[in-house]
């Protein structure tokens, strides 16, 4: 009699099909989750030191993995007993936003566009290039915006000024200065945002404690003066739209230079405005400037 062996049983058609609709649905299937079906490096190396062996497969179920991460969030809530393995760290926990929102794509977009802007127009970077013939130029109209430029004049100015009047605006834009000094100083150690081309500060700018990129220093300084000045003197229309003009290119030459983003620069200047309306709107009157100043001269006499 011949031998009966079994027959290996026919896999029907219709559990074929809906094993692969199964496979198609699984989530673990799609492209974005493919890390999450590979070994880990250190089960490979594990695999290799100790030869040819059953590899373990790393695709697990839903029910299997919300199990794990509930541990892991049990672990992480608490501390771990003594002797208890750290909780691992899986590949999604790294993988990229998939769904990143339409605010942070604008924002991306802007800083990306604010940077590359900024390098391309950094023409006065080196002293050897294309805006090498304008970066003495340049760097000259940008000293005329410092601190150390404006808080001297004004010391001088007010030691040789004889009237009430003038010592009055003096004192006020002294206080100005000072003001914008100490705000964007504090800013820029706060936010501590690099240049675009991230070059080191400079002993003018260790000086005007202008070591960061925002907000930009000389903008909010040229935008607050000009301001001053154009609400304070009796200027033709020339020179008002030449200091206009002035305080617009002495924040440009920060870009030029490499200093500063075009973002700071405009940062700046809504900073300096902002810096005369405040000054503007604690204005200090010729008795209150008369004492400060006979402080400073120490010639203040106490009233009895």
């Amino acid at each position: 009699m011949k031998e009966l062996r079994p027959q290996p049983a026919s896999v029907m058609p219709g559990s074929q099909a809906r094993c692969r609709a199964r496979d198609r649905n699984n989530i673990l299937n799609r492209p974005e989750f493919l890390s999450l079906n590979q070994t880990p490096c250190r089960e490979q190396a594990g695999e290799a030191r100790g030869g040819a062996g059953p590899r373990r497969s790393m695709i697990r179920q839903p029910s299997q993995q919300d199990d794990t991460g509930g541990r892991s969030r049990d672990s992480s809530e608490g501390p771990a007993p003594d002797g208890a393995p750290p909780p691992s760290r899986y590949p999604e926990q790294d993988c990229m936003q998939l769904n990143p929102t339409f605010r942070g794509i604008a924002m991306s977009s802007l800083l990306a566009i604010d940077i590359s802007l900024s390098k391309r127009l950094g023409v006065c970077v080196a002293s050897r290039g294309g805006g090498a013939p304008l970066h003495s130029m340049v760097t000259l109209l940008a000293l005329t915006g410092h601190a150390l430029t404006w808080i001297c004049g004004t010391l001088i100015c007010l030691w040789r000024s004889n009237t009430l009047a003038g010592q009055e605006v003096l004192v006020n834009l002294l206080l100005a200065l000072l003001l914008d000094l100490m705000t964007v100083a504090g800013m820029q150690k706060l936010v501590k945002r690099r240049g675009p081309w991230d070059f080191p500060p400079g002993f003018l700018d260790y000086v005007a404690m202008d070591t960061y990129s925002f907000p930009a220093a000389h903008a909010s300084r040229a935008a607050m003066v000009a301001k001053f000045l154009l609400n304070h003197l009796v200027l033709a229309v020339p020179l008002r739209i030449l200091l206009y003009l002035w305080a617009f290119l002495v924040g440009m030459s920060r870009v030029l230079l490499g200093k500063h983003h075009l973002s700071d620069v405009g940062c700046g200047f809504a900073l300096g405005f902002l810096h005369f309306s405040l000054v503007e709107s604690v204005w200090l009157d010729s008795a209150t400037c008369q004492t400060l100043i006979s402080i400073g001269t120490l010639r203040w006499t106490p009233l009895v």
